[in-house]
């Protein structure tokens, strides 16, 4: 969001008196890597506990009640997760859609691995949570004709119909190929590749798949009128 600086305009119709005390302030916009730090901060603590979950249980004799570092991790990702969205209502303002959505799947997949004391939930987490996001967008846009991508974008950037009918359906299908990923992943590698891949691989390739829709919006985007 950019400052404008006010000019006096000779043909400007006069605003009434107080119009321009009632107009609400714009709110100064959040930094981008104070974003990215909330969503894939629990991520990455995710993973460095679970890579050096035997030396801190060892450091810390409490700790061995967890058994095995994926299972500490788990636990501390619940705490960093539960902090993050926390945080965000605070600093945004809000609570973004996909983030609550991911944390209360952590919370709850989370508490069935411990409980349980099987690692399997966790490791399904993503492939519900993805095949989730992929169902709602995709019967959203086959089923009802709307796109809901939109109302979780809408407050970053500006798209007309036909764009937001194509991120749909790129986002809808790009999220059932994480959820077979994460399925072909974790059911042929160790615990410890997965997790490392979670951050390392999952991520990268989200970035680049977001990163390739630019086209997309800049040529479906919307131009704002001139005020």
């Amino acid at each position: 969001m950019t400052d404008e600086t006010t000019q006096i305009d000779p043909q400007a119709k006069a605003e009434p008196a107080g119009a321009s005390a009632a107009t609400p302030a714009a709110k100064p916009a959040v930094n981008p890597f104070v974003k990215l730090a909330l969503e894939l901060g629990p991520l990455v603590i995710f993973f460095f506990v679970n890579a050096r979950g035997e030396r801190l249980m060892e450091s810390y004799p409490a700790l061995a009640q967890f058994g095995e570092p994926i299972f500490l991790a788990t636990a501390v990702f619940m705490v960093a997760i539960t902090i993050s969205l926390v945080l965000s209502r605070f600093i945004l303002g809000k609570l973004p859609m996909m983030p609550l959505v991911s944390g209360v799947m952590v919370l709850f997949f989370g508490a069935l691995t411990l409980w349980l004391n099987d690692d399997l939930f966790i490791k399904l987490k993503p492939t519900i949570v993805n095949m989730m996001f992929a169902t709602v967008l995709l019967v959203g846009l086959w089923g009802f004709k709307t796109s809901l991508l939109k109302y979780v974008f809408d407050d970053a950037f500006k798209l007309n119909a036909e764009g937001w009918r194509i991120l749909t359906l790129r986002w809808g299908l790009f999220f059932v190929f994480l959820a077979v990923l994460n399925e072909a992943v974790w059911r042929t590698q160790t615990t410890d590749f997965w997790v490392a891949f979670k951050v390392w691989g999952v991520m990268p390739i989200t970035f680049a798949f977001a990163m390739a829709q630019i086209g997309v919006m800049n040529k479906y985007g919307e131009e704002e009128e001139a005020g």
